[in-house]
């Protein structure tokens, strides 16, 4: 693959590595209000989805399935020189985040995963928009559109609508259909053997009987109930990072 999801690094070099990667119609400016526990205390890189934020939007489809997006993963943390990375996923990414971790066991110590049904939903058959569908789409009248979002801070619901209303529209059309389709992971959950944190808005209920589901299907998870959202690490960003760093001290505990 010749182009590069982009990456945005930041905080201490010499802390541990974590990845970060949000959903659908976000950017780098979903871990915004992270950044002055986490710059102090990890080493933490931000990845785009494809046509999100600074991401170019690659014409090969193939990009846009989980097997694409892992390759990208791993060409960006060789890019880095990272040996291992915690690996946080929200939304759509959470599901990326899991086909990552089961595919790179070896570049993967930990998970944090947010609400996610394209992760644990069944996978049924469903009328897909074509690419001109989704050029017509008001974007903000799409329920997940950040400038829908009520409980945000208003300064970063704007900048964050603002963003999402840049998302490339072919890069959009092809998340919709190519890697909504290829994340579900209800068949391969069991299948994790590392520390997994699941971070759970609790105000979603639609996603309550997927974090149930996930309770039952990954070994040993550990989940966080917070009173917040779909977002959750926006609408309750101190207990998300608490939940974020606790995993990480886990993980540089000797076994």
């Amino acid at each position: 693959m010749s182009e590069s999801l982009r990456v945005e690094s930041r905080g201490t070099p010499g802390r541990p590595e974590v990845l970060f990667l949000h959903g659908l119609l976000s950017c780098n400016l979903q871990w915004e209000l992270h950044r002055p526990v986490f710059d102090r205390a990890l080493h933490w890189h931000g990845a785009e989805l494809w046509g999100h934020g600074g991401s170019p939007a690659p014409s090969d489809s193939r990009a846009y399935s989980a097997d694409g997006y892992v390759e990208a993963f791993e060409a960006a943390r060789r890019r880095l020189g990272v040996a291992r990375w915690i690996a946080v996923g929200q939304s759509l990414g959470a599901g990326l985040m899991i086909r990552y971790a089961l595919a790179h066991p070896e570049a993967v110590s930990g998970l944090v995963l947010t609400n996610s049904r394209s992760a644990f939903s069944e996978v049924a058959p469903a009328v897909e928009p074509t690419l001109e569908d989704v050029r017509a789409l008001d974007l903000r009248a799409l329920p997940i559109h950040p400038s829908r979002a009520r409980r945000f801070p208003a300064h970063l619901r704007e900048r964050m609508a603002a963003a999402a209303d840049r998302t490339d529209r072919a890069a959009l059309w092809r998340a919709i259909t190519e890697t909504t389709r290829s994340t579900c992971c209800r068949d391969v959950a069991a299948k994790l053997s590392l520390p997994v944190v699941l971070v759970n808005g609790a105000r979603e209920r639609a996603f309550q009987a997927h974090r149930d589901f996930a309770a039952s299907a990954i070994p040993g998870l550990r989940i966080v109930d917070l009173d917040a959202g779909h977002a959750v690490n926006v609408e309750a960003p101190r207990d998300f990072e608490d939940a974020v760093l606790e995993l990480v001290r886990a993980c540089e505990r000797p076994v």
